[in-house]
């Protein structure tokens, strides 16, 4: 089943590749959709896909980042299909 997360993350989460890291899994693993930068530090990523194929690019981003991160927020909805790739916005 398709879905979509958007998720926020907190820590030191800007300036230790983030962004592209979590772009890098996404375009490997068919996930839709952008990750940026938000200016209260934290990142904020929107990610549509196949619910197994999302669980997996989430774990991935938490043991990639874990060092980094302090607190993640992330809320599952139903996918809206508007996505065709993935990219870091700015």
């Amino acid at each position: 089943m398709r879905k979509r997360v958007e998720a926020f993350y907190s820590g030191k989460v800007q300036g230790v590749g983030f962004r592209f890291t979590a772009e890098s899994f996404a375009i490997k693993m068919g996930i839709n959709g952008w990750v940026k930068n938000l200016s209260d530090g934290r990142v904020q990523l929107v990610a549509e896909g196949q619910e197994a194929a999302i669980k997996e690019f989430l774990e991935k981003i938490k043991q990639e980042f874990s060092r980094y991160l302090k607190d993640s927020a992330i809320q599952w909805q139903d996918a809206s299909g508007e996505f065709n790739s993935f990219q870091v916005r700015f």
